[in-house]
């Protein structure tokens, strides 16, 4: 196995490095974390524009068709950049969804238009504080073709134009339903969260007119987490390696005792444990991408381990970089807090570490039993 990305790829990673170092900076994700807007919707046009977020999606529903590879080499360069806004919830969670569900008819009306940008969907699975990947759990209904329940935090709910919706039947069976959010019956409200650039909202269902995406998901909704935890580690260790550059970078110019601080022992533990951390993480999110692209049956063990590696790696050096700046490190005025709430925002999406972690091991235990 070659675990490195392909020679176009890192074009593709090189130039969509350039074009968000032009059009991303930090200033511009704080407008949108002190301001009114829920994400950077010219951003968003940009790199719908560039074919970014139809990368994976074939050539046949709008998109550019260079695979499942090339979307974490973009989701590397997207977290890298912290960028403000929703391809996780439309791309990672709906598209994914959509290619796995082989319902050719909403495939065909829906990805053309998430390729392009002109609509914005999300997955609504959890109803709070339940894990997600507890099935059994969920008690959204749907009887008589409408949908009643409620769905939390689901990630840019309250500005998305569709959720597929994991719901049950009269027969009690977890299905997966497309809904309009913009519908009859529904009502969306946002949630306070630790990093508003990637908004989680509340969404009540009364009576919704739904479409059935899959009547049986619960082999199709573990599959489609595993696919998403493997561009989210991506965008990880993307987010993880620029939280590093800015702490070496801090590092070499802030002086104590007139001297830079990252001639100091401890300073350069920190940072040396930050990289080793990161390169685990990416050795990790390369064998899950390999395993995605493949399809191969290693997908959800390597998945997990990427997952808990990313979240690891990330969470550490986020916190290691506010450690580094000292007390200015704290403060609002400065960056490193960005970083720390990404963190923290991305470690709560699909699914707690101690479900990712049991999941490794039940993966696991089947490898060696086998």
């Amino acid at each position: 196995m070659d675990f490195d990305f392909s020679d176009e790829q890192k074009v593709i990673r090189d130039e969509a490095r350039k074009l968000l170092a032009a059009q991303c900076d930090l200033k511009r994700v704080r407008r949108v974390l002190e301001g009114e807007a829920s994400f950077d919707r010219e951003l968003w046009q940009t790199i719908a524009e560039a074919g970014w977020i139809g990368s994976a999606i074939g050539e046949e529903h709008g998109g550019l068709g260079l695979g499942r590879v090339t979307l974490c080499v973009i989701a590397e360069e997207l977290g890298r950049a912290l960028a403000p806004v929703p391809v996780a919830a439309s791309i990672y969670l709906a598209a994914e969804a959509l290619a796995l569900s082989n319902h050719e008819a909403l495939a065909a009306e829906l990805l053309p238009k998430l390729a392009s940008g002109e609509l914005i969907g999300t997955l609504a699975l959890t109803e709070g504080v339940k894990p997600l990947h507890a099935l059994d759990a969920i008690e959204t209904k749907v009887i008589d073709g409408r949908l009643t329940g409620s769905k939390l935090p689901v990630l840019f709910g309250h500005i998305a134009d569709f959720a597929l919706v994991a719901a049950k039947n009269a027969a009690g069976v977890v299905g997966l339903y497309r809904l309009d959010l913009n519908a009859q019956g529904v009502e969306r409200t946002l949630l306070d969260s630790i990093d508003p650039t990637l908004p989680l909202a509340r969404i009540e269902f009364t009576r919704v007119a739904c479409t059935l995406l899959i009547e049986d998901a619960t082999a199709l909704l573990p599959k489609l987490l595993d696919r998403a935890a493997v561009f989210l580690a991506f965008e990880q260790i993307g987010a993880a390696t620029a939280a590093l550059e800015m702490s070496c970078d801090y590092a070499r110019i802030r002086q104590a005792f007139g001297r830079p601080i990252g001639s100091f022992q401890a300073i350069k533990h920190k940072l040396a444990e930050m990289y080793t951390k990161i390169e685990i993480a990416r050795s990790n999110a390369f064998y899950a991408a390999w395993a995605l692209e493949a399809d191969a049956p290693e997908l959800a063990l390597a998945a997990a381990a990427a997952r808990l590696a990313a979240t690891d790696a990330f969470e550490w050096t986020a916190k290691e970089t506010i450690q580094t700046h000292g007390g200015i490190g704290a403060t609002w005025e400065a960056d490193p807090h960005l970083f720390y709430r990404r963190s923290r925002a991305l470690a709560s999406l699909l699914d707690t570490s101690l479900a990712w972690r049991d999941r490794l091991v039940h993966e696991l235990e089947l490898h060696f039993a086998a």
